[in-house]
């Protein structure tokens, strides 16, 4: 079995689902916007810098599913993935995604935005197989905490190995995709780690390390010119 794994927000999408969610929250008047906004921003900000507090942003964010029944977060979030995900689904994603299946690849999403909000993009993409952090669930709610390692930096890497030890499968010939420094625990534990539309911190390791560096942001997969997705794609060059 060989593992395709991808990171979600702003490598296989065009936005982050959990500022999105946090925003459409606030759009939709379900939390005070001066209050969520300016914390929504400043969690995003520290995550961006790589220095943000896992425990205390998901007290913040998993709080609103506490608040509501789960029938009507479900609704909430059925109009969220319509208004604010499918316009930011990437075309070369789709691509990338299913040149690894055309290859017998095994997909995989690992994310540390939360299943509630992941559970239906990866559904989109048709990937079955996702790893992200777990709310709680108890008594038929949501209790507003987290259940098990939260899958945010070497957490990751934690959750990876849990499933891998489940399936007894290894990481031989992996690849994993990412956009954020804040992957770069499991991207170095993979046989191909690749930079997508990385941010600077990452772009600059991948350069040192001379890992590929791509983009999905055009209509037209890099990976256009190869042959076999398991070629090491040092033909498209670096950005």
């Amino acid at each position: 079995m060989t593992l395709a794994i991808f990171d979600l927000d702003n490598t296989l999408i065009a936005g982050d689902s959990d500022y999105l969610w946090g925003q459409f929250l606030v759009d939709q008047g379900i939390v005070d916007r001066d209050v969520y906004e300016t914390a929504n921003a400043r969690f995003f900000e520290d995550y961006k810098q790589g220095h943000l507090d896992i425990a205390e942003f998901l007290a913040f964010a998993l709080k609103p599913l506490s608040a509501h029944e789960p029938e009507q977060l479900y609704r909430w979030r059925a109009a969220f993935i319509r208004d604010k995900i499918e316009p930011i689904l990437l075309p070369a994603a789709r691509t990338l995604i299913n040149r690894h299946q055309s290859a017998g690849d095994t997909l995989m999403i690992i994310t540390a935005t939360n299943r509630f909000v992941t559970e239906p993009i990866a559904e989109l993409y048709g990937i079955v197989h996702l790893i992200a952090t777990t709310p709680e669930f108890r008594d038929g709610r949501y209790t507003g905490r987290f259940e098990g390692t939260p899958c945010f930096q070497y957490g990751k890497v934690t959750r990876l190995n849990e499933w891998l030890d489940e399936h007894k499968v290894s990481l031989h010939g992996s690849w994993f995709y990412s956009d954020s420094h804040n992957d770069m625990p499991l991207l170095e534990k993979v046989s191909h780690p690749v930079a997508v539309d990385p941010d600077w911190i990452l772009h600059r390791h991948a350069m040192k390390s001379r890992w590929p560096v791509i983009s999905l942001r055009g209509d037209e997969c890099p990976y256009h010119h190869l042959n076999r997705v398991t070629d090491r794609p040092q033909s498209i060059g670096f950005k």
